[in-house]
């Protein structure tokens, strides 16, 4: 496609897995988006869609043609959608995204990732699973693709195409955790910000926290820094009864969303995690601070997307900034461990879109079977009722039942027989082999 779209295909020559090599029906997933492996952080933060967006979202990306289903996620690390169509060229999806992403200052397009068919649903199962994260193998993903799923069923965006998908894809998640070791260690931005603190302070328990915001990643921040021995942690956010929900067992204080300019003083360890359009912290709230610590160095790790905290603030001395993108190479010292659980993973998706597409062929043979049946019914009500009329009449039973059994086998075996008989004098081989296949015949048959 024209525009420098990236149309994933994970693998070389040789080395594709059965469900790229044989032949399969027309497949109508499609999923494309923008993730950590395309897009740069400025992108991602600009084409992120805000929490209270999705639904309205969602309900125009359903408007668009040809798109009979669909689901939207957003998080730090994408901005994707996954999509039923009802043909393999359908544009809808692609237009309205671009659409969505008009905002930004160039073309999207160098930055998409694009997948159909067989490979959209694989991304969907590797996404479940961990395997697609920049922290690889963290749970975190989950609960999101859950939540993108709760909300696409509640607009009626979900039907028999991306219901089997989503199933399936917590299916395989599943199992990734139950038959491998890529959990047995978990992982998440929120340990690898908490590791690197800790190398830049050493021992954390003499060091007090902010944690700006509320939700699951705060959460996990909290549960980390904690287990650090961090005695005086304090959580802010803009409703305060959730922050106080957050904090109290672990006996940490809640503040509302105001407090923080006046309390980032006495933060040395600062970890932000919102879903604000706008910045929290801007460089002239951060300086003052560090001028009132006397120039105590502060450490600020930014986790959202849109970001929370100002970009200029690196500038400052003293300070030590990171965002979600810079944490890749902590990530990246534990990956090594899991390697070997990485590669039983993948082998358990593989597997499972194999499965998958066996099931996405075989609803394309449901009119058929249906049609079959229903033509089949139709012959067997008529003449049964053929030979119930002449039994009311009076006839014998023996010759109306050989009759009736006469009729029914010509009419079901007219169709398929002059079909045959075609195929042999036309030399058509494959349709006689075929023939031969539907009807559990041998060759000496």
């Amino acid at each position: 496609m024209a525009g420098g779209c990236v149309f994933v295909d994970y693998y070389a020559p040789g080395a594709r897995p059965s469900y790229l090599t044989r032949r399969h029906l027309d497949m109508q997933l499609l999923a494309l988006g923008i993730n950590h492996h395309t897009a740069p952080l400025d992108v991602r933060e600009r084409v992120a869609i805000l929490p209270e967006r999705l639904e309205p979202q969602l309900r125009s990306l359903l408007l668009q043609p040809d798109v009979a289903e669909a689901s939207l996620l957003s998080t730090c690390n994408r901005t994707e959608l996954v999509v039923a169509v009802g043909s393999a060229d359908s544009t809808g999806a692609l237009d309205w995204f671009r659409t969505v992403c008009a905002g930004l200052q160039q073309p999207v397009d160098p930055y998409l990732a694009i997948f159909r068919g067989p490979l959209a649903a694989r991304h969907m199962f590797r996404l479940a699973g961990g395997l697609d994260s920049l922290v690889v193998g963290e749970p975190q993903i989950l609960g999101q693709l859950k939540e993108s799923y709760d909300l696409a069923r509640r607009v009626g965006g979900v039907g028999k195409w991306l219901g089997r998908a989503y199933q399936q894809a917590f299916a395989v998640a599943k199992r990734i955790r139950t038959d491998t070791a890529i959990g047995a260690n978990p992982v998440s931005v929120a340990f690898a910000a908490v590791t690197l603190a800790r190398q830049i302070f050493g021992d954390l328990a003499q060091h007090s926290a902010l944690i700006i915001g509320a939700g699951d990643t705060a959460e996990l921040t909290l549960r980390h820094l904690h287990g650090q021995g961090v005695k005086r942690i304090t959580i802010a956010n803009r409703t305060l009864a959730r922050a106080q929900q957050l904090a109290a067992p672990y006996g940490a204080q809640a503040v509302p969303l105001t407090a923080v300019p006046s309390l980032l003083e006495r933060a040395d360890i600062v970890l932000s995690s919102t879903n604000s359009e706008l910045p929290i912290l801007g460089k002239g709230t951060v300086e003052s601070a560090l001028k009132a610590r006397r120039r105590r160095p502060m450490f600020l790790v930014d986790l959202a997307v849109p970001r929370d905290i100002e970009a200029e603030v690196s500038s400052l001395r003293d300070v030590y900034l990171y965002t979600v993108d810079d944490l890749r190479g902590v990530v990246q010292e534990g990956l090594q461990s899991r390697q070997a659980a990485v590669g039983e993973a993948e082998r358990i998706v593989d597997s499972q879109v194999d499965a998958f597409m066996e099931w996405c062929n075989a609803q394309q043979a449901v009119p058929l079977v249906r049609a079959l049946r229903g033509g089949m019914l139709r012959t067997r009500d008529l003449e049964t009722e053929r030979a119930l009329a002449d039994l009311r009449r009076g006839r014998p039973p023996e010759p109306v039942i050989q009759r009736l059994a006469h009729d029914l086998t010509n009419k079901l075996a007219h169709g398929p027989s002059v079909q045959i008989r075609r195929a042999g004098e036309q030399g058509d081989s494959a349709l006689l082999d075929a023939a031969r296949r539907l009807l559990g015949f041998d060759e000496t048959q």
